[in-house]
């Protein structure tokens, strides 16, 4: 049964290593662990019985890919292999969305393996599944032994639903990451069938570092040089009185229309007359003396 994480968007999916006892699961497991990265693997959390272990751990495979954007982590289980320890093996199959057949490839192993896979078949049904519709393969392992019996063999004894079979040695680590890999890729086709639509998005490529941008010669803008306070010329009121009095009477011959000079369209005729308005105390015009005003103006 997978589960659902929308915190770290990740969908979890369980596989179990099932076989007969000291077939080989264990040392699968410990394989796979021992060769994956540490930052991308859980705690390895082993139950040990007085005959056989049951292992479990997670880890997040990076080639997987997604389905909606959700990476896929795996759960790997292993079951105690004794015949003794069904009960065990029913609660550790529970909600397994895939499963791995761990058989010994040696002749006298080979009713073990019939009523290991026998036995499995019957756990599901109990659950309300079954095996020819689990996403499952088969791994023939211990390949290196003499007595191994021919894959051919194996596949008709064993083998009823024609699942993907991997030849391997699991202490030499042979054949071990080609069966995970093998089942990883049918569960995930599973999974993406049923909640993906079908549509497995490739994994995503690791992007390369950004090559440094180019150096940019910046051109600093050309400052105009500080303006200095505009030079004015210092004239007196009697002066400009007569430049007014010119300019008045030019007007009224017509020279300038008034409307120009109304609106201000016009140059003085001295380049440093500006009309400005100016408040003056009576006082200083009380006595007969005249009095003359001098304007220093800076425009800057």
């Amino acid at each position: 049964m997978v589960l659902f994480n929308a915190a770290t968007k990740e969908l979890t999916a369980k596989i179990v290593y099932y076989g007969p006892g000291l077939c080989g699961k264990t040392t699968n497991l410990q394989h796979i662990y021992d060769t994956l990265p540490g930052d991308g693997r859980g705690k390895m959390l082993s139950l040990a019985t007085q005959t056989d272990r049951t292992l479990f751990f997670d880890f997040l495979p990076i080639e997987l890919g997604t389905i909606r954007g959700m990476k896929t982590r795996i759960q790997l289980y292993t079951v105690p292999g004794q015949v003794f320890y069904d009960a065990t093996r029913k609660l550790v199959l529970r909600g397994a969305d895939a499963v791995v057949f761990v058989a010994d490839s040696q002749a006298p192993a080979l009713d073990s393996n019939k009523e290991s896979f026998q036995n499995l078949i019957e756990n599901l049904k109990e659950q309300g599944a079954d095996l020819h519709l689990i996403p499952h393969v088969i791994q023939w392992n211990k390949r290196d032994t003499p007595n191994a019996l021919p894959v051919a063999t194996l596949n008709q004894e064993v083998n009823r639903f024609n699942a993907p079979t991997y030849e391997a040695c699991a202490m030499k680590g042979e054949g071990v990451k080609e069966t995970l890999a093998g089942v990883s890729k049918l569960v995930l086709k599973s999974l993406a069938d049923k909640y993906g639509g079908g549509a497995i998005e490739a994994p995503a490529v690791i992007a390369e570092p950004p090559k440094p941008a180019k150096a940019v010669k910046v051109v600093p803008p050309v400052l105009a040089p500080p303006s200095r306070p505009m030079e004015v010329e210092e004239i007196g009121s009697s002066d400009a009185l007569e430049e007014i009095e010119e300019l008045e009477a030019e007007v009224a011959q017509g020279g300038i229309p008034a409307a120009a000079r109304q609106t201000g369209a016009y140059r003085l005729p001295h380049s440093s007359v500006v009309e400005v308005p100016v408040v003056l105390d009576r006082s200083l015009f009380s006595g007969d003396t005249p009095v003359e005003i001098k304007l220093k103006l800076y425009i800057k």
